[in-house]
């Protein structure tokens, strides 16, 4: 189903109906669409540019709300990736308590708890990491659109915190999920926010993606679709 982009007042009626909702300020990005590695093999690839310049502020503030349902993207991702999971009274089921998630990045179930110390042990992995995508394009969008990048669903995944530490900024040429069944949907969801986004990638990093992408033939890129409650 294709995204509507409407204004503020109309979001919910139309959220309730099911369809897509785009606010009628978002920015025009297409999404990509086909397999990962006909994707990857269209896009540029160039050398990694200057950090200069780069602060998270300028992808906006963290977990923006961009869809306008209500929860910010933090609580949307938690509920989208989670099982069984339990909201905070009184938020419209928006603020996550607790949940079950199975990690995509170890294969590992993590019990999930809100709180000081625990909430934690779950977070939210910018799939491709935005200094990343910053040195290799990103810095040339507007800030609107550099705004949808940092809280697109799409390149937004719950994950283990430690494992997410370890990532870093890497990209796919210094760092993929240790577990290797998940491996061909990751480098696929980094193709897929390269190609919407119009960034590019080193000749490192396409051979790493291209090598993942070797095992899993035909692998399709990810839905790209808003995140409705």
């Amino acid at each position: 189903m294709a995204a509507l982009s409407v204004g503020a007042s109309g979001c919910a009626a139309l959220q309730t109906a099911g369809f897509q909702v785009a606010p009628a300020d978002a920015p025009a990005v297409a999404a990509a669409t086909g397999d990962a590695a006909t994707a990857l093999a269209a896009l540029p690839v160039k050398g990694r540019a200057a950090k200069t310049g780069y602060t998270r502020e300028q992808f906006g503030p963290a977990w923006s709300d961009i869809d306008r349902n209500g929860c910010d993207q933090r609580n949307d991702v938690l509920a989208r990736d989670m099982t069984g999971e339990t909201f905070k009274p009184g938020t419209h089921d928006c603020v996550v308590l607790t949940g079950t998630l199975h990690d995509p990045y170890t294969g590992k179930d993590i019990v999930f708890q809100r709180g000081q110390g625990t909430s934690e042990k779950v977070q939210i992995d910018h799939v491709v990491a935005i200094s990343d995508a910053w040195q290799k394009g990103a810095q040339q969008l507007d800030a609107p659109t550099r705004k949808l990048l940092g809280n697109d669903p799409l390149n937004l995944l719950a994950v283990d915190g430690p494992t997410n530490q370890s990532k870093g900024d890497g990209d796919a040429a210094t760092w993929l999920p240790p577990s290797k069944p998940s491996r061909c949907d990751y480098v696929a969801r980094q193709v897929a926010v390269k190609t919407k986004y119009s960034l590019w990638v080193t000749a490192a990093e396409r051979d790493a993606i291209s090598g993942v992408l070797a095992g899993c033939p035909g692998q399709p890129l990810p839905a790209d679709s808003t995140i409705r409650r």
